[in-house]
């Protein structure tokens, strides 16, 4: 990645990353987390757009893969190298068999600034950057706009939500999550130096009861 993309993030960094009881939740929350959202047609459709849109046999990361399903598997039955990360072990538990195909690597997002997974032709983000605090959301799509080769694509989605850092119940326990409303988000992933390909914005009611109806927002980009 370039120097000023983790100059960038290094700097942000610096003011201390606290990410505690998100990896926990996580990890207590582990194979329910499919159970209660079974039914992800916008992510799949994401995921088979960057699928097809990159040549067979290209190196993608699935950021915040989680238990590997549905995303690192699809891109892996699709042909692709997959590499995925996630702070919870007992996810990463859960990917490894799920998606034996792949591999899997335990990490905070922040920590893949250093680029030592090295650089990739598409990334995958579903979800992931929405346990960010909203001022750290920047940094982190510079810093993946930095792994990205030149004209990689990033499928990204979040759920549109006027929040920043907000504890919510989720599963039984409480993580903290942000997000935009779809006109800032357009905003932000632009001056991350992405340009929007294609965008969708299906609502989504979650099987679970206690996780409430949400709209989510997919964002096809591409590097520039």
């Amino acid at each position: 990645m370039s120097g000023d993309d983790q100059r960038d993030y290094d700097g942000y960094a610096r003011l201390g990353l606290d990410r505690s009881g998100q990896a926990e939740a996580f990890d207590a929350i582990g194979d329910r987390y499919d159970e209660a959202f079974p039914h992800k047609e916008g992510q799949l459709a994401a995921g088979a757009w960057l699928a097809a849109a990159l040549p067979p046999g290209s190196r993608i990361l699935d950021v915040g893969c989680g238990t590997g399903l549905p995303t690192a598997r699809q891109l892996v039955e699709a042909g692709h190298e997959v590499v995925g990360n996630d702070l919870s072990p007992g996810m990463l538990d859960l990917a490894r068999v799920n998606v034996p195909g792949a591999t899997f690597h335990l990490g905070d997002l922040a920590d893949l600034r250093d680029g030592h997974l090295g650089t990739f032709d598409g990334i995958a983000a579903f979800f992931a950057l929405l346990m960010l605090p909203r001022p750290e959301i920047p940094h982190a799509l510079r810093m993946l706009h930095g792994l990205l080769r030149p004209g990689g694509l990033l499928a990204l989605s979040m759920v549109e939500a006027d929040v920043d850092d907000y504890a919510i119940p989720f599963l039984g326990n409480t993580i903290r999550v942000s997000g935009y409303l779809r006109d800032e988000l357009r905003q932000v992933v632009r001056d991350a130096g992405f340009e929007i390909a294609g965008e969708s914005s299906p609502a989504y009611a979650p099987a679970s009861t206690d996780v409430p109806p949400e709209i989510q927002l997919f964002l096809n980009l591409r590097r520039v």
